[in-house]
C-alpha cells in the first residue's frame, strides 16, 4: 500500500526505534568528543563529564528527582537487581521479607527467588481480574522483619497502572523501604519520585525512543537517605553504587529522551488514547476480549484475548504486514503462558490465544488502521481453518 512501510512496527514495549533528535544529541560522543568522563585532567574528559551531569538533570527533571539521586546503569534490569539485591543485604540487620507481586517483570521476580535461594522471605501478592494489587493484602503482608517493597508503576503486558502513591505511603507508615520497576512508566505518564513516596526506581532508555544499553536507578537520598549494597566493585564511578566507564554516547541520548518525553507525553496520550479506543473496538467486532483496567492504564498499551485462536498463529499471520508480540520480550522465547494473564485468572488456553499491540511516537492512523484490518482478517481465517479442521 503506498505511503506505508512494512512492517508496521506495534510493539513499543519491547523497545523503541531511536529518535532521531536523540541520535543527533549523541552522534559528537561518539566521534569527536570521545573522552572518558572520569578523565577530568583534559578538554575530552571534561566535556564527556560535563555531557553526563546534563544528562542527569534532565533525567532527574523527568521524574521529580534530585541530581545526585541519579545512577547509571545498563537498563531496568540491572537497576531492579541492584535495588532489591542491594537493599536485602545493605539492611540485613533490620530484616529478611520482601514483599513483590505476581505480575512483575521477570527482573524483579527472578531477583526474588535469587533472594530466596540466599535465605532471605519473599510474599508474592496475588492480583485482581484487572491486574491491581490489593493494598489491603499488601499492608497485611508486612511484617517486623519486611525490608522491601517491590511493586512495579505500570505492567509491561497488561499496561496497568498501580497506585503507586498509596503503596509508597503505606510502605513508609511502617518504616519499609519501596522500590518500583518503571520502565514502561517514565517517559509515557507523569511519575513524581517525590509525590509517589518511592525510594528507589529502575527504568530504562531504550522504552522511551532512546539508546538501548543504558538505564537508571533513582535512589532516595534523604528521608529517608537508601543505602546500597553495590552489585559490583571497581573505578568507584556513580559514587560506588555501579563502578564501570561510563556510557557517554548513551547517557547523552537517555537525557536527550528524557527532555523529549518530558515535553511530549500528554500531546502523544492522546493520540494513543484515540487510537487503543480504535483498536479495541474493531477488534473487539472480530471477537477481541481485552486484559487490564481499560479505566486505568497505559493508553499505549492494547492486550487482546481472542478465544480459540493462537496468539502465537496471529502474529505469524499478520508478521510481515505488521510487528506484534504474544507478551514481555523477556518471555517470548518460552512455550509458557504468560504469567502475567494466568495471575488475572485467564485460563491456560485463553492466555496462549492473547497478543499485545504496542503503540509508538512515529506511528500513523494510516499504518493503526492497516493494522487493524489485517488483524482482523487474520483472525477470521484462522477461525475458518479451526472449524474446517
Amino acid at each position: 500500500m503506498p505511503g506505508l512501510t512494512f512492517p508496521i512496527y506495534l510493539d513499543h514495549h519491547a523497545t523503541t526505534p531511536l529518535d532521531p533528535r536523540v541520535l543527533e544529541e549523541m552522534m559528537p560522543y561518539l566521534t569527536q568528543k570521545f573522552g572518558n568522563a572520569s578523565s577530568m585532567d583534559h578538554p575530552y574528559g571534561h566535556d564527556a563529564s560535563v555531557a553526563v551531569e546534563a544528562a542527569r538533570d534532565r533525567i532527574a527533571r523527568l521524574v521529580g528527582a534530585r541530581h545526585d539521586e541519579i545512577f547509571f546503569t545498563s537498563g531496568a534490569t540491572e537497576s531492579d537487581n541492584l535495588a532489591i539485591a542491594g537493599v536485602m543485604d545493605k539492611y540485613a540487620d533490620r530484616g529478611d521479607h520482601l514483599i513483590t507481586c505476581a505480575t512483575e517483570h521477570k527482573a524483579v521476580l527472578d531477583a526474588a527467588e535469587h533472594a530466596e535461594r540466599a535465605g532471605k522471605t519473599v510474599t508474592y501478592l496475588p492480583v485482581d481480574h484487572l491486574g491491581h494489587v490489593s493494598l489491603g493484602d499488601l499492608e497485611g503482608a508486612i511484617t517486623d522483619r519486611t525490608v522491601l517493597i517491590s511493586v512495579m508503576a505500570a505492567n509491561n503486558e497488561i499496561g496497568t497502572i498501580h497506585d503507586i502513591a498509596a503503596i509508597g505511603r503505606i510502605a513508609h507508615n511502617h518504616n519499609v523501604l519501596f522500590h518500583t520497576d518503571a520502565a514502561q512508566a517514565v517517559g509515557h505518564i507523569p511519575v513524581d519520585v517525590r509525590e509517589m513516596n518511592i525510594d528507589l526506581m529502575s527504568f530504562s532508555s531504550h522504552k522511551m525512543y532512546g539508546p538501548k544499553g543504558i538505564g537508571a536507578l533513582y535512589v532516595r537520598g534523604a528521608q529517608p537517605r537508601v543505602r546500597l549494597t553495590p552489585l559490583l566493585h571497581g573505578g568507584g564511578q556513580e559514587r560506588g553504587i555501579r563502578p564501570g566507564t561510563l556510557n557517554v554516547p548513551a547517557i547523552a541520548g537517555f537525557g536527550w529522551a528524557s527532555a523529549i518525553a518530558q515535553k511530549e507525553m500528554a500531546s502523544e496520550n492522546r493520540r494513543f488514547k484515540k487510537w487503543s479506543a480504535k483498536i479495541t473496538r474493531a477488534l473487539g467486532k472480530a471477537g477481541a476480549t481485552e486484559n487490564g483496567d481499560p479505566a486505568c492504564k497505559l493508553r499505549h498499551n492494547i492486550s487482546l484475548t481472542f478465544p480459540g485462536v493462537e496468539g502465537k498463529a496471529i502474529i505469524n499471520s499478520v508478521s510481515k504486514e505488521v510487528a506484534i508480540s504474544a507478551g514481555s520480550a523477556c518471555t517470548t522465547q518460552t512455550v509458557e503462558p504468560s504469567h502475567v494473564l494466568l495471575a488475572l485468572g485467564l485460563a491456560e488456553e485463553d492466555a496462549h490465544s492473547s497478543i499485545r499491540i504496542g503503540l509508538g511516537r512515529f506511528n500513523t492512523e494510516e499504518e493503526i488502521d492497516h493494522s487493524i484490518a489485517a488483524i482482523a482478517d487474520a483472525v477470521k481465517s484462522l477461525k475458518m481453518i479451526g472449524m474446517s479442521a
